[in-house]
């Protein structure tokens, strides 16, 4: 389990296609802040190893398309179980309808199966400390397709008017900047960003960074 000590963030890789599986971890293998503790070809393998080891993953690397189970539906089935898991989904796949689906099904993250180790390791490390990410070519191919859709929230369409600077935020966030990112862009502390991101979070009623972008978007706050 990792801590704030500087232990290795324990991951589970799901994916059915040996082959990529493999690959993954031992490319995650090349790191010294992730440990690969389990394995598994599908989310029926994957909630069986969570359900006989509680608490020992960290964070979770998901396949959307497999058998049996498929990775939205293993992140459902967990939300019912009160056994959620911080995770990041990696597909081969950018359409939308896909990347919905998971962000609804509570995903932290999208990374393409192409990713490299630096950006995977830096996601990893983002969903274990409480952020959100996707990659800035599908929150790109998100906003698109999301733009001149009638999306139907739940969330009153009034919210408190956003700052310029705040905006400007949403669209560093747009583009998949982290906080620290973020921080150098426009000559701020990172600790200071971080005040302003969980204001924009309250002033859009979003449960975290990728939420927001996708109730700027839908509101026409940013475009």
């Amino acid at each position: 389990m990792s801590s704030a000590g500087g232990a290795m963030i324990s991951v589970l890789v799901v994916d059915d296609q040996q082959l990529l599986r493999q690959g993954l971890c031992s490319l995650l293998s090349l790191s010294d802040k992730v440990d690969v503790v389990g394995q598994a070809n599908d989310g029926v393998e994957a909630m069986n190893w969570l359900q006989n080891n509680p608490g020992r993953a960290d964070v979770m690397l998901l396949d959307i398309r497999m058998p049996r189970m498929t990775g939205i539906e293993l992140l459902e089935a967990l939300n019912k179980a009160n056994a959620s898991i911080p995770t990041i989904m990696l597909t081969t796949f950018d359409d939308h309808e896909n990347l919905m689906g998971a962000l609804r099904a509570g995903a932290k993250g999208y990374l393409l199966k192409d990713v490299s180790l630096e950006t995977l390791v830096e996601g990893i490390e983002a969903v274990n400390a409480g952020e959100s990410l996707i990659q800035p070519a599908i929150t790109t191919t998100l906003i698109n397709s999301l733009q001149g859709l009638n999306t139907v929230t739940e969330e009153p369409e009034q919210v408190e008017p956003l700052s310029s600077k705040e905006k400007e935020i949403l669209r560093l966030m747009a583009s998949g900047c982290s906080n620290r990112e973020i921080a150098g862009a426009l000559y701020k502390s990172e600790g200071t960003v971080k005040n302003q991101v969980s204001t924009i979070l309250a002033k859009l009623g979003a449960r975290d960074r990728t939420r927001a972008v996708l109730r700027a978007v839908e509101l026409g706050v940013i475009s």
